[in-house]
């Protein structure tokens, strides 16, 4: 379904990114990872995605807080595989602290690469899927793009943004080939998650396994983490046939938090 097709995965040298990136290459896709960490692991991760499912993978280091970094990544894309079929925008940051305490830099940060990126990469890479009459984004959001949390002023406002900018772009391509969606995860165990469970424990006191189940019990009703395969099967759904008339939706994947 999806052989050949080319996936441009931003913040994929990790977690959910990587995830999904594992997930598309395995249905055949050639994949453009995008991200930050050390130069040798990320071409380990390189290799071993080509090497385990057998298709072309490159890396670009762009700075998605640089739309001329974004334009050169788009094009070095359209250049190496002849365009972009999927996106998938995940790259994201965080940062907590009371509105008052709030650091302007930080905030012009996180809003620069969780909404502004993702713009100028749909800006971009729309008018090619439009005239192949096919494609597939998806804006990795999450629940904090339908509802909020105390100390994270740029992290709510920016997810609130891209399910705003989902919902105008479906609208826009709804008689193209093209669709629009955003994956709304819960709480999933990735390293900054980690860190987070590390930081509770400490301020507790208490064992890891006791800052899990407190970090889970005060949002997650299921009290079990979302894993990065399970995202990266509902981004192959998304991107399959039997997902061409869901456009604009935001699916939500936490455990039943915003059940609540």
């Amino acid at each position: 379904m999806l052989q050949d097709k080319v996936a441009l995965i931003t913040g994929s040298t990790s977690g959910i990114g990587l995830g999904v990136a594992n997930a598309l290459a395995a249905q055949g896709c050639r994949i453009v990872l995008n991200g930050l960490g050390d130069a040798a692991e990320i071409e380990r991760v390189r290799a071993d995605l080509a090497t385990r499912h057998g298709v072309d993978v490159r890396y670009d280091g762009a700075d998605l807080m640089n739309p001329d970094a974004i334009t050169a990544l788009v094009d070095g894309a359209v250049a190496a595989f002849g365009g972009v079929d999927i996106l998938v925008n995940n790259a994201g940051i965080q940062h907590t602290a009371p509105i008052e305490e709030f650091p302007a830099p930080t905030w012009d940060a996180i809003i620069a690469l969780m909404l502004s990126a993702p713009f100028h990469l749909i800006r971009q890479i729309v008018p090619g899927m439009k005239d192949r009459n096919w494609g597939r984004i998806i804006n990795i959001s999450s629940v904090h793009g339908l509802v909020a949390s105390i100390d994270k002023a740029a992290y709510v406002s920016a997810k609130h943004g891209l399910m705003g900018l989902t919902k105008v772009v479906a609208l826009e391509t709804a008689r193209t080939g093209v669709t629009c969606n955003a994956i709304n995860p819960g709480f999933v165990r990735t390293e900054l998650i980690e860190r987070q469970i590390q930081d509770r424990a400490a301020n507790l006191g208490v064992s890891e396994a006791e800052a899990v189940e407190a970090l889970l019990g005060e949002k997650q009703p299921s009290k079990q983490f979302v894993t990065v395969e399970q995202l990266g099967q509902l981004a192959v759904f998304l991107c399959s046939d039997a997902a061409s008339q869901i456009t604009g939706i935001p699916v939500p994947v936490d455990g039943g938090w915003t059940a609540q």
